[in-house]
């Protein structure tokens, strides 16, 4: 039976991966940077693309005991002994359960079937899935990758541009490494003459660990959208330490797919834009992804399940747990997510989110200085969407189960399902469905995914630039392995396209450099405009087309009338 890995789809990978060793040059000797706080050697350099590796820099004090479900604190002073970065750690994963179903329901309804119950797929017996030996709470570390002209010339002036990468993974899965080798990226970045990139890599807490929530949950004490703090303490180590690799501060990219992507929406929008500008000075989201959680309640029950499935009843008892009980929580409560679901992720929390990201970029309050490029795939919704809604009443369950707080507005719930997704199946209506999983799919794209790039090309006045990845099936997360195609591995290998993948990376790389994608010998990327026009990435072609975002229902998504 074939499968696909839904989490290699969603941009990181179940089981994180280590770039592999790289051999010292030739000399024998690895450099070591002076942070201050401690010492840390290159852990290895690549011969053949000519760039140092330093791999898991401690970038904050591990968050556990009191600091768990806390903000990042900065890392103690640790000189005693040179650190050489070859442990390599990621963050506890969990993966939901329906993501069993989904490897299996996608590759049978890209072939044409259409009818399913739950006796068409084969689930595993429930078990604890095995923990990767990388795995730990201490986690907060992130790698640093340098072109050794660069690093050479970290002491002139002139200082190289940075380019920072947040992972996906439904923000309960994914790792600084799990993603690919950045070496295709460094690559595009020297040609034409170009300077090249350094390029970061952080982890950030996930599932429990990184965005517990509720009105409890803050009163004892705990921070909600942890993850998002995680994310932007490395972000401002990056302005203070990468210059010590001969970065720039001041020419610093975030990129990121899916949670990745919508973590930099979060993060343009941080704090209603009240507090100062963002840590970078350019974004490119990718596939900017999340489920709009606004309801205290909602967030009051996960935290509730949360500590019935830890078999404790506060958050200092969560915090004096072994990290043995909190993973197995994590495990559970994330393994019982509703179909499309990962029962954790950003939610509006007052302080950091005071709003949805959609509704805080309609109003201003966000960081106007920052560059834009982004990007959305052509068919985003499928791999969440379950493959059981074959009636319009599995249709209307199944959207309010993803927005529970819709069911107190039967109004608005009948307005999306008669007017702005009709049943009718004849092609014409949003991403063309016929039939009605392909309608729930086009739902779910719109709402959690595509629509978030059309409320940044509007904030932006249209002066951004973005991108359309229609490379078939196009299905969420498939960009990926273009992003960071090297020509050669795994991940390479699902590449169909090479001339897309090049393309792609000069347009990230180029737009890391300047603010502009453009580059001699790929098709000129045009701003999005007042015609909203997007950069289509196919096998047939690149080039222009109207952006499939920029409609009346992504309208409509943005004032957030469900919640």
């Amino acid at each position: 039976m074939k499968t696909i890995s839904v989490f290699a789809l969603l941009g990181g990978l179940a089981a994180a991966q280590q770039y592999g060793a790289a051999p010292p040059r030739p000399n024998g000797t690895l450099p070591t940077v002076d942070l201050g706080y401690e010492i840390q050697q290159a852990s290895g350099f690549n011969s053949t693309g000519r760039y140092f590796n330093f791999s898991n820099i401690r970038f904050a004090a591990p968050p556990v005991g009191n600091l768990r479900f806390a903000t990042p604190r900065a890392p103690a002073r640790n000189r005693g002994v040179v650190q050489t970065g070859q442990q390599n750690r990621i963050c506890a994963q969990a993966n939901p359960a329906w993501s069993a179903i989904a490897g299996q329901f996608i590759p049978r309804y890209l072939g044409g079937e259409r009818n399913f119950n739950t006796s068409s797929f084969v689930t595993p017996p429930p078990s604890i899935p095995a923990q990767d030996p990388a795995t730990t709470e201490d986690c907060l570390f992130l790698d640093v990758f340098v072109p050794e002209s660069i690093f050479d010339a970290r002491r002139g002036r002139k200082k190289a541009p940075v380019l920072v990468w947040l992972y996906g993974g439904g923000y309960t899965a994914g790792s600084k490494s799990g993603s690919g080798s950045p070496s295709g990226l460094l690559e595009r970045s020297l040609n034409n003459n170009g300077t090249g990139i350094i390029y970061v890599a952080p982890n950030y807490r996930l599932g429990a660990f990184g965005w517990l929530s509720g009105p409890t949950f803050q009163e004892e004490g705990g921070i909600a959208n942890a993850g998002l703090y995680d994310q932007r303490f490395a972000l401002k180590w990056v302005q203070k330490y990468i210059h010590l690799f001969g970065g720039d501060p001041d020419q610093v990219t975030v990129f990121g797919e899916s949670a990745g992507g919508g973590s930099i929406m979060h993060q343009i929008t941080a704090f209603a834009g009240e507090r100062g500008s963002a840590p970078f000075q350019r974004a490119i989201p990718q596939s900017p992804g999340f489920t709009p959680t606004t309801s205290p309640k909602i967030q009051e029950d996960i935290y509730n399940g949360f500590l019935r499935a830890a078999n404790i009843t506060s958050l200092a008892a969560a915090r004096s747990a072994s990290f043995a009980q909190i993973q197995l929580a994590n495990i559970l409560t994330t393994g019982g997510a509703s179909y499309g679901g990962f029962t954790y992720g950003p939610v509006v929390d007052g302080i950091f989110a005071p709003a949805l990201p959609g509704q805080l970029l309609a109003r201003g309050q966000f960081d106007r200085d920052v560059s834009i490029l982004v990007g959305q795939n052509a068919n985003e919704g499928l791999l969440f969407t379950s493959p059981f809604v074959q009636t319009e009443a599995q249709l209307r369950t199944s959207l309010t189960t993803a927005l529970p707080t819709i069911a107190a507005f039967p109004d608005q719930l009948d307005f999306i399902l008669n007017d702005l997704y009709p049943p009718i199946f004849d092609g014409s209506q949003a991403q063309s469905y016929r039939d009605q999983i392909a309608r729930s799919a086009a739902i779910t794209a719109e709402l959690a995914f595509i629509c978030n790039t059309f409320y940044l090309d509007k904030a932006y006045d249209n002066q951004t630039y973005s991108y359309l990845f229609a490379v078939p099936p196009a299905l969420h997360g498939q960009d990926v392995p273009y992003s960071y195609y090297t020509g050669s591995g795994a991940r390479s290998a699902s590449v169909i396209a090479p001339a897309v993948a090049l393309a792609l990376q000069e347009y990230i790389t180029s737009f890391a450099q300047d603010g502009n994608p453009n580059e001699p010998g790929v098709p000129f990327f045009n701003l999005y405009g007042d015609d909203a026009g997007v950069q289509v990435l196919n096998i047939t072609k690149i080039g222009e087309a109207r952006d499939p975002a920029a409609n009346r229902r992504c309208n409509y998504w943005q004032k957030a009338l469900y919640s």
